[in-house]
């Protein structure tokens, strides 16, 4: 076991008279990599205000060890001195001279100019050097609140080996699901006040969870179940007990009153928002888009080259994934795409009847001064056109994880992450033939995460996306466009971690006469996994998974028979009777359910 150098015994906290978390005990060993996981508001800052000493608790008891040396990197990290160099800015946060080296080491690995003034620095790159300042400060306990916000994706990868070698204990918040998976070792989920605790790392968090509200809900049926009888009891025959049983009574009114409460806070909690699958209604054409030898560069061709010689066929229900290191193109080659920039030679064909809706990862699309609602609806009125049917606007805000009572106030009272909600919502609010969305998961929450993805899955148009995010991708695309850089571009038929798999091959491959096609053919021929539209690593994992949950269902299901057919069960033993009646139900369901999904996979394949 290693050193335990954090401690927190019964906490409460509360905020306006809503209670944040109750009795809460927590304990972080050194080289605990700590994945914090919550609804949005469940209480992930405050938690981490608390660890920080930002935040004081109303009840409990906090221990740490001597001198402990704690660093938090949040959303809202505040450099010194706008004035200063990049260099001079880290500078201040080392405390060793032996150490300056590092700034070079850091600055190197998150694409960083140690040169540049930190007032002309973009958001995302004053970001990065926040991130730099955090990381580059020996500590006993890191604190990370969306790290990997505007990192492109080597960086994260660069990111996730360094994190693994500290000797520190770290607690992240993240809406990457795959940077998580690859360097946490426990998880902590903060659900309705309390903090629930799993040895394991992320990767283990769905099913964990899932077991945990199963075990929930069966305990609630139970407790239901229960109520009733006391309920019953109590309607009967009253008043011959009143005077000796009033107590009993009242207690029958409390449990009610209590399971009532804790029902409406469970279905609260799993709720699940309802999306049908967006169709965007152009003719039936096969090609939305041609390049043909296009070429294209800023100034002078020579050191500001985005495409040469490119050539691209783009398909009506093409799902394209833009990858590449920061300043290779990607932003660029969207902008060419809706026409906003031009080539330099060579020819793109567009279809006319091709529309693109833009998400923007700039926002440009949007006014501080504006109310909210305005962004919907910009011709006024409450109601907005979605998916075929009119909405109010207040509850297609709130399907955003909105406050639908805050429709009017100004666009700019929104943080950075809302605001990224809310051009997401115009987007897909009414989606035309084609999608272009520019890194559209920074600063995101988890849930609505969720609720994109969800809504993407059905969009049956052409969708092309710049994202960072790993997971988001490879449930989302089916062909990756890699920009190496000096005008190359690459194009993979398959999802992200088929493209990782085969990245080495692509870069390495010193052919430069071929053609983008030809080499996806010189691809299919040499590498030992078959280069083609195939399940993503999610969806295949699923299929491989099912046959052994089917046996187990179909396990669980002649263990209730069996206790079914027990002679005369419904006298013997009521409560048993009616927990494996509902159990077999619920198993039956769920094999009917899992054995369907098999079979739709199966056919994917």
């Amino acid at each position: 076991m290693n050193q335990l150098i954090f401690s927190l015994k019964e906490g409460s906290i509360s905020y306006h008279k809503n209670e944040i978390f109750k009795e809460l005990d927590l304990n972080i060993h050194r080289r605990d990599f700590i994945a914090l996981v919550g609804k949005n508001g469940a209480g992930k800052s405050t938690l981490m205000n608390v660890i920080s000493g930002q935040h004081e608790i109303d009840l409990g008891e906090i221990w740490s060890i001597d001198n402990i040396v704690i660093n938090y990197f949040n959303q809202n990290y505040k450099l010194q001195n706008e004035n200063n160099t990049v260099e001079k800015e880290i500078l201040s946060a080392i405390t060793n001279q032996d150490d300056i080296y590092e700034i070079d080491i850091f600055c190197n690995n998150l694409s960083v100019d140690k040169n540049s003034l930190i007032k002309n620095l973009s958001g995302g790159q004053k970001r990065r050097v926040g991130l730099v300042k955090t990381l580059i400060k020996p500590s006993d306990l890191l604190l990370l609140d969306e790290p990997t916000n505007h990192l492109d994706l080597d960086t994260i990868v660069w990111l996730e080996n360094y994190l693994k070698k500290l000797d520190s204990a770290i607690l992240c918040v993240s809406h990457d699901r795959q940077f998580l998976k690859n360097f946490t070792n426990k998880i902590l989920w903060i659900d309705r006040s309390r903090v629930k605790v799993n040895n394991s790392g992320y990767s283990d968090f769905e099913n964990w969870s899932n077991t945990l509200l199963s075990q929930e809900e069966r305990e609630l049926q139970n407790r239901k179940q229960f109520v009733n009888l006391e309920a019953n009891w109590a309607n009967k025959g009253v008043k011959a007990r009143v005077k000796r049983n009033t107590r009993r009574l009242e207690q029958a009114k409390e449990l009610k009153e209590n399971l009532d409460k804790d029902i409406s806070e469970f279905k609260k909690a799993t709720r699940k928002i309802e999306i049908n699958p967006i169709y965007e209604n152009s003719k039936n054409f096969k090609h939305v888009a041609e390049f043909h030898n296009a070429e294209f560069y800023f100034g002078t061709e020579d050191k500001n080259l985005i495409l040469k010689n490119f050539n691209l066929k783009i398909s009506k229900k093409d799902r394209i994934g833009l990858l590449g290191s920061n300043g290779s193109g990607k932003s660029t080659f969207l902008r060419i795409l809706l026409n906003e920039l031009h080539l330099k030679s060579g020819t793109l064909k567009l279809r006319k009847e091709l529309e693109f809706s833009y998400f923007d990862q700039l926002r440009n699309d949007l006014k501080d001064n504006l109310p909210i609602k305005k962004i919907l609806v910009p011709s006024g009125g409450d109601y907005l056109k979605t998916q075929g049917k009119e909405r109010h606007v207040c509850s297609y805000l709130k399907d955003f994880h909105f406050d639908p009572s805050k429709a009017n106030d100004p666009v700019g009272s929104l943080s950075g992450g809302m605001k990224n909600r809310l051009l997401l919502s115009k987007v897909l609010s009414n989606p035309k033939s084609g999608l272009i969305l520019d890194e559209p998961t920074n600063d995101l929450d988890i849930d609505t995460l969720d609720l994109v993805e969800s809504i993407l899955s059905g969009y049956n148009g052409t969708l092309v996306v710049v994202s960072h995010n790993r997971d988001f991708l490879d449930k989302l695309v089916n062909k990756i466009l890699f920009f190496k850089g000096n005008g190359e571009v690459v194009l993979f038929n398959g999802g992200y971690h088929d493209f990782l798999n085969n990245k080495d091959l692509l870069i390495n491959d010193s052919d430069d006469s071929l053609k983008i096609d030809d080499k996806a053919e010189k691809y299919k021929k040499n590498s030992s996994k078959v280069i083609k539209k195939k399940l993503t690593f999610k969806l295949q994992y699923e299929l491989n998974n099912l046959p052994k949950q089917i046996d187990l269902l179909k396990e669980q299901i002649d263990h209730f028979e069996k206790i079914l057919e027990t002679p005369d069960l419904y006298k013997k033993d009521y409560n048993l009777f009616i927990t494996s009646s509902e159990k077999l139900g619920s198993l039956q369901l769920e094999l009917e359910t899992k054995e369907q999904r098999w079979l739709e996979l199966i056919e994917l394949t």
